[in-house]
């Protein structure tokens, strides 16, 4: 019955509305008498209306859901006209379900009947209106509801309507550009402005919409109107990851060829493409695109439009196309040789150096707008992405690139003139040269030919020459290069250093044949120079370079090291005396470093003139400096310089001479060195660095956990490799050739690590054999018995050498601390007789402090002295001799009195002279100025017989 009355609700407008659809209440007994005498197979129509604010939408829903017929569709369709009229200021919240399965109806209706065509396309714009929300919660409340009505969006364009589906991306457009009505409902407010755009990535509308491009291949505004859509959606990077589930990138890229006069479909198809690739992995993106179908699109396009495109639209477009192309190059997988694309670029990128014919050649030319200048460098670039692969190398030869490339190697003669600017040719030019770096090692013949060692020297002269030249500087290779030549330069060692690293004999005579290292080592002076007035990157990189190429040439041939010589070993110098700060500053200093060292072992190794000037210059200090900072990476290089260093005779004597802070030695850092290894490698030992298991000396703490694996008679066991993993060989070996004996500042401890040290090679021997061993038991393999013997007297020597190191390890620090004790004793009995002494000194400054304070201690005093005076005399006398007095009568002190008599007293004139009281007073004393001063004519006792007395 609801389904009948809402079906003539348009016939009798004018019925009022009791209920919710049903009749007035007066009128019901007396309608269903007579519709059930009269056996009506529909009732009659009722007498009742319904207003539009109480629209029941479901039994609109049910109205539809009914089978089909002349009269049934003009009804329902007057109802539809109803719902777009009730609904023409956008569609609230709650009832978009229901709206969705209004929809859903109509396009399954629209199949057989196409006037429901027009209101569904009605109520597809009212969809594109903001959405109405009666209270703020309604956003959230409302979400998934929301998020599924939009997604039936993409499922309504499997509608066979050319102007459905306009309409429904129509629809999805307006989200990103919605105008809403003038009028503004009482009682509802409009969503947010991206609303719709959030709902539309959380139901996954942007997946469907790109599977439905299935379904308009062959209608071309359908597609173009889709493809608007998508490029609107593809702006979000949700949706863009919702596309490239659906493979959007590859539905995309194969139909780019397809017939379209307007050009949007090209367009659209790039802006998605390059979405695509910005908010998605690219990875993916690029796998999607590499298939022949999705590259002979491409190619086709880019073709057509480099030959007859002449818009400035149409030259963006091809550029965009040329990046995409790029991008797919990288993909190693990608069919770009089987399609034919690769070749055509080798021949556009070499089409204006290299005069060959081909087809390019008749319809094509550069013009040298801006557009061209960066297509140019595109195409540098996808030279260099293409030599990559292997398999383009013949091409690449095909297409003489080198000589194209070589086209650059050379000054700018005519700048400007029906050619590129200045500035443009510079960054073709820097542009090409590092492309050059990645092809020449691979077509080195061709750059033999090309005579790519006297092109480079060339360049190089014209680089530190004094012509006038000013880079701009404003590309991307051009950084660092404004108004000097450095990223010429830099760039052309870029394609030398590979080209040497070849290691082809041909090539590096030739280099050197034409004074190659000559002028290198002119170019480290001209670097060095330019650094000490300003240090960056690109100096640094020039100067890590040339060394490098250096060390490749000069490396096993005597006569390149002499060359070399003392010039070189001037400039390797001051490198070495880097301040060890820079080596974090992220400029290069570190790589600097590096490649002086390889240098130096290189260049000036084996060479005994240079060697010799090295060690005049006290290199070996410079070393010896860099080792002390103990570098873990750099340890192991210079430990090598070293090691090799000691086969000169005077390289011994240097090192032990050599002290570093607070006076440490060479042999005490490298014990210190060891030590450290063997932390870091988790050697187990003691507190003092005994060791613990006489076994295994030596074995580290990642070959334990490792354990035992058999491996083939071929394979190094892990014994051997662990060798060359750390330093621990070469501390051996440098301490091996300098002594072991008479080292200098070397500790109690250092004494005991030496001591293992000193076995090394014995216990490395040991640890190999027992790695056969226990192999041989994994293996379940038992030996024969005279080798099984063998195997178990070589495991005993080894343990007993430990233990017996062990046993003098013990007895040193057993007689270290035996001399600890004897010196601490001595230590104390100095203590005691500095005490003592200083006891004999207070009791003698007591005794004097008694004389001088008490007259009675003082004549005891002299009693005492006179008497210990006569006892100290000779007994025995001659008869004839004449005795002598040697005493002043009447003196009483108990010192020696001589002829100088120092007297510190009050003046003189208040005590009437220091000898007042005795025989010996004076009879005048000469006071001037407060102080006593000599005087003559003193008279003195007969026995003196002296002319004078000076008294101070």
């Amino acid at each position: 019955m609801g389904d009948w009355c809402l079906l003539n609700l348009v016939e009798h407008p004018q019925w009022p509305i009791v209920g919710r659809g049903g009749p007035p209440v007066a009128d019901h007994q007396a309608w269903k008498h007579q519709w059930k005498c009269s056996q009506r197979t529909d009732p009659p129509p009722p007498t009742w209306d319904i207003q539009l604010q109480s629209l029941d939408l479901n039994r609109i829903i049910k109205l539809l859901e009914e089978s089909n017929s002349n009269n049934l569709e003009e009804k329902q369709l007057q109802i539809l006209q109803k719902v777009v009229t009730h609904f023409e200021n956008g569609l609230p919240l709650k009832d978009l379900a229901e709206i969705f399965k209004i929809l859903n109806l109509c396009a399954e209706k629209i199949q057989d009947r196409e006037a429901f065509i027009e209101p569904t396309c009605e109520i597809l714009k009212i969809c594109g209106l903001p959405f109405l929300k009666n209270k703020l919660s309604d956003e959230i409340n409302y979400t998934k509801t929301v998020s599924e009505s939009i997604a039936q969006l993409g499922y309504l364009m499997r509608v066979p309507s050319s102007q459905v589906r306009i309409q429904i991306c129509k629809c999805i457009i307006s989200f990103y550009d919605a105008k809403p009505p003038r009028k503004q409902l009482s009682g509802y407010q409009r969503t947010v402005a991206n609303y719709k755009i959030q709902m539309a990535e959380l139901g996954g509308l942007a997946e469907t919409l790109v599977l439905s491009l299935a379904l308009v291949e062959n209608q071309l505004a359908e597609k173009l109107w889709v493809l608007k859509a998508l490029q609107h959606l593809s702006s979000s990077g949700v949706n863009c990851k919702l596309m490239m589930k659906a493979q959007a990138a590859s539905r995309i890229c194969s139909h780019l060829n397809d017939v379209d006069p307007s050009g949007q479909l090209l367009f659209r198809s790039s802006e998605i493409l390059w979405n695509l690739l910005e908010n998605t992995p690219q990875e993916e993106i690029v796998n999607q695109l590499s298939n022949l179908e999705c590259i002979y699109a491409l190619k086709e396009v880019f073709m057509n439009l480099l030959m007859h495109g002449f818009r400035h639209y149409d030259r963006q477009l091809r550029n965009d196309l040329l990046v995409i192309a790029t991008l797919i190059a990288e993909n190693l997988e990608a069919p770009m040789i089987e399609s034919g694309f690769t070749k055509q670029l080798i021949l556009l990128a070499t089409f204006s150096e290299v005069k060959i014919y081909n087809h390019l050649s008749r319809g094509f030319k550069f013009t040298y707008s801006y557009e061209d200048f960066e297509m140019k460098k595109l195409l540098f670039n996808i030279v260099a992405v293409l030599a990559k692969d292997l398999c383009a190398v013949q091409l690449l030869s095909e297409g003489k690139v080198i000589l194209a490339l070589f086209y650059y190697v050379k000054p700018n003669e005519k700048p400007g003139v029906h050619d590129w600017s200045a500035a443009q040719y510079e960054e073709l030019q820097l542009h090409a040269i590092a492309t050059l770096a990645s092809v020449a090692p691979l077509l080195i013949d061709d750059y033999m030919t090309c005579q790519g060692n006297t092109r480079l020297l060339m360049f190089l002269e014209w680089c530190v020459g004094q012509d006038p030249f000013f880079g701009q500087g404003n590309s991307f290779h051009g950084t660092g290069g404004r108004g000097n030549k450095l990223s010429q330069m830099r760039y052309s060692l870029r394609v030398l250093r590979p080209v040497v690293s070849l290691c082809d004999n041909a090539v590096n005579l030739d280099l050197c044949d034409q004074g190659a290292i000559s002028q290198l080592l002119d170019l480290l002076k001209y670097a060095a120079n330019i650094s000490k007035e300003k240090e960056d990157a690109i100096i640094l990189e020039i100067q890590t370079d040339i060394l490098l190429i250096l060390s490749i040439v000069c490396e096993n041939d005597l006569h390149r090291k002499e060359l070399f010589g003392c010039e070189g070993v001037d400039i390797l110098i001051p490198l070495l005396k880097m301040d060890p700060k820079k080596f974090y500053s992220g400029l290069g200093h570190n790589r600097l470093l590096f490649s002086t060292l390889d240098c130096l072992w290189c260049c000036v190794m084996g060479c005994y003139i240079a060697e010799d000037y090295f060690l005049e210059k006290e290199g070996i200090f410079l070393l010896l400096d860099l080792l002390a900072l103990k570098q873990k990476n750099m340890c192991n290089l210079i430990l090598g310089i070293l090691v090799e260093f000691c086969d000169n005779h005077k390289t011994a004597s240097h090192i032990n001479t050599w002290r570093g802070h607070k006076d440490q030695t060479a042999a005490s850092l490298l014990i210190q060195l060891w030590r450290q290894e063997e932390k870091e490698l988790g050697v187990k030992q003691d507190s003092n660095g005994k060791i613990i298991d006489p076994k295994k000396p030596l074995v580290t703490s990642f070959q334990k956990q490792q354990g035992v694996m058999p491996m083939s008679a071929n394979c190094p066991s892990i014994a051997i490799l662990e060798v060359s993993e750390n330093m621990r060989a070469k501390i051996y070996s440098l301490l091996y050739k300098i002594g072991f004996e008479n080292l200098p500042g070397l500790s109690a401890k250092d004494f005991v690590t030496l001591a293992i040290i000193r076995r090394y090679l014995d216990f490395k021997v040991g640890e190999v054999w027992n790695e056969v061993l226990a192999e041989l038991k994994e293996e379940e393999f038992r030996p024969v018995t005279p080798d099984q013997e063998a195997l178990k007297v070589i495991s005993e020597v080894t343990e007993s050498v430990g233990k017996m190191v062990a046993a003098l390890q013990t007895e040193m620090l057993e007689s270290h601390q035996h001399q600890e004790l004897q010196e601490e004793e001595k230590i104390y009995t100095k203590i005691q007789a500095i005490h003592k002494q200083k006891e004999m000194v207070n009791k003698s400054w007591e005794n004097f402090l008694t004389r001088t304070s008490n007259y009675e201690a003082l004549k005891k005093a002299k009693r005492l002295q006179e008497k210990s005076v006569e006892a100290s005399r000779s007994k025995s006398r001659s008869q004839n001799a004449t005795t002598h007095s040697t005493e002043v009568k009447g003196l009483n002190t108990t010192v020696a009195s001589g002829r100088l008599v120092t007297v510190e007293s009050m003046p003189s004139q208040l005590t009437g002279g220091p000898l007042a009281d005795t025989d010996l007073s004076l009879g005048k004393i000469s006071v001037r100025g407060g102080a006593l001063k000599k005087i003559k004519g003193v008279k003195v006792l007969d026995p003196f017989k002296k002319d004078s007395v000076s008294i101070k």
